[in-house]
């Protein structure tokens, strides 16, 4: 696991150079969402199976930005899912963006997973890496540095609720309004990683990705988003659900599957479930 997390942190120095100084202009290419890619999450993708591709433990990954898995080393027993650049399209507004992994023993899958990680580029760039437990580094001098671990408490004050209000299921708005009512402050930039990471340092309060009309089996993806930051949250102290049922608890058909996702400390969690299963 060490090549690994040497690997990781290779990767996010790299990939910090390359937004500082990478043309941020649109590709011809789309990536297995139909989505434009930029130059950089293109860029940033090379980065990461290039670093990765040293390491003789990994057996294969698997990009957001790729349609399917690739095989690198055929004796490896670690199988790594990631999102090169999670945000990117905040870039050209200079909003913090992250890269995530899923690492994953001998196959893909929640029951498989061993460790998870991400990256936020920001005012600084801080790195977390869950296995036992949670734990913060942040890049200084161009080396990455321990500086605690990382708890969530029972209640937080943030919320940051995700997709177009339009489409949302009339009880989710009630719920989210309810939390606002009690005084939750509104923290959403639009990039899943720094809402997260704000929420998890903060020490609680409630990310959510719903169903709605127009995504109803959700946005974001298990394995390269979803998966990992279950992860993280439930190492963390916190709760990862998809309204009714617990993100890690669930399976995949497909690398680029989506589910709905709620992330945050039990307070906030248990409503989510409360309301959920009266109406979901």
């Amino acid at each position: 696991m060490r090549d690994i997390f040497d690997a990781i942190q290779k990767s996010a120095k790299r990939i910090k150079d390359a937004i500082d100084v990478k043309d941020i202009g649109y590709s011809q290419q789309e990536n297995s969402s139909g989505e434009t890619q930029l130059e950089l999450d293109i860029k940033c993708d090379m980065i990461i199976e290039e670093e990765f591709s040293k390491v003789s433990s990994i057996n294969t990954i698997a990009s957001e930005e790729k349609e399917h898995e690739e095989v690198l080393h055929a004796n490896g027993k670690y199988f790594i899912a990631y999102d090169p650049l999670d945000g990117s399209s905040l870039i050209d507004v200079n909003l913090s963006v992250g890269s995530i992994f899923g690492i994953y023993e001998g196959a893909f899958g929640t029951e498989k997973m061993v460790a998870a990680c991400y990256v936020v580029y920001g005012p600084r760039v801080e790195m977390v890496f869950a296995q036992n437990k949670t734990k913060l580094y942040l890049l200084q001098a161009g080396e990455f540095e321990f500086v605690k671990e990382i708890r969530l408490g029972e209640k937080g004050k943030i919320m940051a609720p995700g997709g177009t209000q339009q489409n949302w299921e009339k009880y989710h708005k009630a719920m989210i309004d309810g939390f606002f009512a009690e005084g939750y402050r509104l923290r959403y930039s639009g990039g899943m990683v720094p809402d997260l990471h704000q929420i998890l340092l903060k020490g609680g309060g409630l990310f959510s990705y719903p169903a709605t009309s127009d995504k109803p089996k959700g946005k974001l993806r298990r394995l390269f988003e979803v998966f990992p930051f279950a992860f993280v949250y439930k190492t963390s102290g916190g709760e990862a659900i998809d309204g009714k049922n617990e993100l890690m608890s669930l399976g995949h058909a497909h690398i680029h599957d989506t589910s709905p996702c709620f992330f945050g400390s039990k307070y906030e969690v248990d409503r989510v479930k409360e309301v959920y299963a009266k109406n979901a």
